[in-house]
């Protein structure tokens, strides 16, 4: 491939823009430049910065305690000379294996400090992704606590593997180690899913973890007087990007677990905390907003950055009705492999029209390139795969040497940069700023999260009776994407659709979990290839089930049978019908109890579903429980609750197969 020179970076904004971004200040005015040669150096040479500048200020709350920056850089100081003590000076992959909390951000810390190489894991994943993680990184150690020692020494073939920081020897010392480490170590392997249908990992030096840092301080001018929530776990890049831009600045850093906490608490969280930078995943933004009251006022918010999809032109209207003039909305479009590459302000006064609501312009030291297939830029208005051009990008993917030659170029002109190739597709407006028209390849986002198509179709073509499969992300709504599973089986009568989503529980997430199954006696092929576009999209019909259908009997079983099939968007729901073979996920079935307690006005437990899926169940239970009708008040209160659940709140509730839950934060 032939790349042309790189577009010019927009350094001169438009007036707008430049308006906006010029009231991007906490009212305290406290924020310092983030300097460029401040990236020559380590991410905890940086932290310990902030730690000498504001000893006594917190640094991390969580919902049972709060550490300052001194207590804070202590407790990671023991953590780093645990891990020296078992591991030595040697710079080498180490796993960290904890929940959402302050043990792993104590953890990610002394981690670095002992000058070892990140990978985060989160426990809830299934064992069979964790275990390629830790194949593929060839880590040498897993750095865990009592709560999930037995499972990490299960994954490990010896136990001298494990480090349990919660038995480290009182005796280690809490001081600073001192450990130089260079801005071009490797100092984390991020985990996304693989097209080849194994997760893949992105890492960085120092260097460019600090670069990102910088950029995102400098666009929003953070500063210490911030306060910062981030809702993503340490495992997602995002996460870690968000705990930095706190830590590496003075800002207090408050990680929020919607699965434990859901969101009928959070609006009078943010206002009792004053948190001034919300950064919520699209969902958690859209699921905030449609149940807020109305009378909510968020006087400390001064940045909303929502990320994880693309926005459209129904959050920005939202976020104009419910936030207040002060607080700006910041969208862009980032990567875990080039990390931020443009931003674009938005506020009360912004007019969008009616086109796509834009990813913005470059960022510093950022260069961003529409490209053909030939890897000739394209012309203006025209769509092109979008590449970035910078000497800050990931140094590639972890042990697969193929693939970053693939999607790393070296620089045309001979210069330190290089060009990475997003496999996002763009074009760009009049005054240059940039559209994202989403993914060139086979990569989708699914209720916010990043998904590989290609992992999904690995896992069911690994089922002994599937002969072949394909995966299509079809949209139900705009914005809003779900994933149908076709499946050629080897016989017939083919397994049933609930073994099929018992076989891939153990071994995907619950986001990528297809929504709908199909089966078909082949699969279309063009020129030797799938061709996905032949594959037809389920029709709002009920799917051929293992249950012959049966009608309902009653007039419980027939509202029931109508709440099913207006959730699931299907013509008719037999009373014998899985509702989760049909399709339902948790969102889904936070609506259909809540249209149950609305309608027969009795409390039924989101868990009810679970126990009892099929109409007839649940008509078994409601008659069970009438006359045991809820006031209109505490109907009210169940409700709100109900659905303010985020999607994980909702799946942990329905079916919890984590274990016990987190109570050391």
């Amino acid at each position: 491939m032939t790349i042309m020179p790189a577009l010019t970076t927009h350094s001169d904004l438009p007036p707008e823009q430049e308006e906006i971004r010029a009231k991007c200040y906490h009212p305290t005015g406290t924020f310092v430049e983030f300097e460029k040669e401040e990236v020559e150096q380590s991410i905890t040479a940086r932290f310990e910065k902030q730690v000498a500048l504001y000893p006594d200020q917190i640094a991390v709350k969580t919902r049972r305690h709060s550490l300052t920056y001194a207590e804070l850089n202590r407790a990671a100081d023991r953590v780093a000379h645990a891990i020296l003590e078992k591991r030595g000076q040697a710079s080498e992959p180490v796993a960290l294996l904890f929940e959402h909390g302050l043990d792993a951000i104590i953890g990610y810390l002394g981690t670095l400090k002992a000058g070892k190489i990140l990978i985060v894991v989160d426990p809830s994943l299934p064992a069979e992704r964790i275990v390629s993680m830790l194949e593929n990184s060839q880590a040498a150690a897993i750095v865990t606590g009592h709560k999930n020692l037995s499972f990490a020494k299960a994954l490990t073939k010896t136990e001298h593997q494990v480090i349990n920081v919660d038995a480290c020897d009182s005796a280690l010392p809490q001081k600073t180690l001192g450990l130089q480490t260079s801005p071009a170590v490797v100092s984390q392997i991020v985990y996304s899913s693989g097209t080849t249908g194994q997760p893949k990992g992105v890492f960085f030096d120092h260097r460019r973890v600090l670069h990102d840092v910088m950029v995102q301080v400098n666009l929003c001018r953070i500063c210490p007087d911030d306060r910062i929530i981030e809702f993503r776990k340490l495992s997602f890049g995002a996460g870690f990007k968000g705990l930095l831009r706190a830590l590496l600045t003075g800002a207090a850093f408050f990680p929020y677990d919607v699965q434990r906490a859901g969101l009928a608490p959070l609006a009078d969280f943010l206002n009792k905390e004053g948190i001034t930078i919300f950064s919520p995943g699209i969902s958690i933004f859209r699921h905030f907003i449609n149940n807020l009251s109305g009378a909510e006022k968020f006087s400390s918010i001064r940045i909303i950055s929502v990320g994880g999809a693309a926005i459209v032109h129904g959050d920005v209207e939202a976020y104009k009705k419910i936030f207040p003039e002060s607080c700006l909305l910041v969208h862009g479009l980032s990567s875990s492999e080039a990390g931020l590459l443009s931003y674009y302000f938005i506020n009360k006064k912004t007019d969008l029209g009616n086109t796509f609501v834009p990813v913005g312009y470059p960022v510093e030291d950022k260069k961003i390139l529409l490209l053909d297939e030939n890897g000739k830029e394209v012309d203006p208005g025209q769509v092109g795969e979008i590449a970035v051009q910078s000497r800050y990008l990931s140094s590639g993917y972890w042990r697969n040497t193929e693939l970053t030659n693939a999607r790393f170029l070296a620089d045309p002109t001979g210069g330190d940069e290089r060009i990475h190739l997003t496999g996002d597709l763009g074009q760009t407006t009049p005054d240059g700023s940039l559209i994202h028209l989403g993914r060139k390849d086979l990569m989708v986002k699914i209720r916010g999260y990043r998904v590989e198509i290609g992992e999904i179709e690995r896992a069911l073509l690994s089922h002994p009776h599937i002969k072949d499969a394909g995966v299509v992300a079809w949209e139900r709504e705009p914005g809003e994407k779900y994933l149908v599973a076709y499946i050629v089986p080897r016989q017939h009568p083919a397994p049933t659709i609930s073994d099929f989503r018992e076989f891939l529980r153990g071994k995907l997430p619950d986001y990528m979990m297809p929504s709908a199954f199909m089966f078909l006696d082949s699969l279309p092929v063009t020129n030797g290839k799938l061709d996905r576009t032949a594959l037809p999209k389920p029709a709002d019909k009920r799917p051929e089930m293992t249950v012959p259908y049966a009608p309902p009997r009653t007039e419980i079983e027939r509202k029931l049978s109508q709440i099913w099939a207006g959730v699931l968007s299907l013509d008719k729901v037999g009373i014998h019908d899985n509702f989760f073979d049909l399709g339902g996920h948790s969102l889904a079935a936070t609506r259909v109890v809540s249209q149950v307690i609305k309608q027969f006005q009795i409390e039924v437990p989101l868990q009810t579903l679970f126990q009892a899926p099929t109409v007839a169940q649940m008509a078994a239970v409601i008659t069970e429980h009438q006359g045991k009708q809820l006031a209109s008040e505490e109907l009210d209160r169940i409700l709100k609750d109900l659905e303010s659940l985020s999607e994980e709140e909702a799946q942990r509730l329905i079916s919890d197969r984590s274990g016990t839950a987190n109570t050391t934060d």
